[in-house]
């Protein structure tokens, strides 16, 4: 079977194994007070340009997205995102779960624009209603669009203006830099906070969560514990994030998992297939008659993302930091023959 159902299927680069072998058998202390999780935060501060910035780890894309805004929203207010957003439509309900309600305002890309979140702070709110107070942004989106660098600070721009926190989820975060000319000081001054996805980005499992804005880090350690997100073996969350950002090692992986979807995008459309968003990161969304799904289905595994009209299924093809390039020729020689 070729496998393109997502990019977090397989273990770790070989990088991030061999640190933790050479660190397993340290005693270090836990909860991510050790030597490692200090040294990968002074990393992503480097990075980011930003010394004052706050950085913690926790093991996955939920559960960051939980806490953090957990933590960061009182009791009363919401955030808003757009409809397709993780935290709206892959989550169980998390965000909620906390009573804070997400007002989703619908997108045609899976982007938060200035004049659509202007639009959703209309109102009216007052003592009666949920007060939107975070916007929730997702890069790259759910749909494979990028956020590039003027529409960041746009919206950041926007957010400051309406009086709201800006958040992004950076769980392809390497993907999303690297399709859309981004780097690290551009969240860092755009967002309030933002993570760096490694879990679907070499790494066995993690995510950094970076708060730029000091009124948000007071606490935070408190409800990241509250929240059942602190690992005791902290370490290997820090090990994992060193190994793979120093050397260009993270943006090097995810530039390899996007240059093959490109592959695989300009392959399917010289084929006459129809994609239902631009493929800009390593996420490609064709849109193909049922049987040809059907038959796929026995040779590749990849998630199905709606139903169309006239018999017809958008599946999802993820690409990753190990896509062999001899895959992509595997799945475009077996489209062209299914739809020739």
């Amino acid at each position: 079977m070729l496998y393109f159902r997502n990019d977090y299927g397989a273990g770790a680069h070989p990088a991030v194994l061999e640190a933790l072998c050479r660190t397993n058998l340290e005693r270090t202390a836990g909860y991510g007070t050790d030597r490692y999780c200090q040294e990968a935060a002074e990393t992503i501060r480097a990075l980011c340009r930003c010394p004052e910035a706050a950085v913690h780890f926790l093991a996955g894309g939920t559960q960051v997205n939980k806490t953090a805004l957990a933590a960061f929203l009182r009791p009363y207010e919401a955030a808003v995102a757009a409809a397709s957003g993780h935290i709206c439509v892959h989550e169980a309900g998390a965000v909620e779960q906390d009573g804070h309600k997400i007002l989703t305002v619908p997108t045609p890309d899976g982007k938060l624009t200035p004049p659509l979140l202007r639009a959703a702070m209309a109102g009216p709110f007052n003592e009666h209603t949920v007060i939107p107070r975070l916007a929730y942004i997702s890069n790259t989106t759910e749909l494979g669009t990028v956020y590039t660098r003027r529409e960041l600070w746009e919206l950041g721009e926007a957010c400051r203006e309406l009086g709201l926190l800006l958040y992004c989820d950076g769980a392809r975060l390497g993907s999303a830099m690297d399709a859309g000319g981004t780097d690290f000081p551009d969240y860092a001054a755009a967002c309030d906070a933002f993570t760096i996805g490694g879990t679907k980005n070499g790494l066995l499992f993690g995510e950094a969560l970076v708060i730029v804005n000091p009124a948000l880090q007071p606490g935070f350690r408190n409800c990241m514990k509250q929240q059942g997100a602190m690992l005791a073996k902290g370490r290997l969350l820090g090990v994992q994030f060193q190994a793979v950002l120093k050397d260009g090692l993270y943006r090097a992986l995810a530039a390899h998992a996007n240059a093959q979807a490109r592959r695989l995008a300009e392959g399917l459309e010289a084929l006459g297939v129809l994609l239902l968003a631009p493929a800009e990161s390593n996420q490609v969304f064709p849109i193909l008659p049922d049987g040809a799904v059907e038959e796929l289905g026995r040779r590749v595994e990849f998630e199905v993302e709606r139903k169309m009209d006239g018999g017809r299924t958008c599946i999802r093809f993820v690409t990753a930091w190990h896509t062999p390039p001899e895959d992509v020729d595997a799945l475009l020689e077996l489209g062209a023959g299914l739809l020739a």
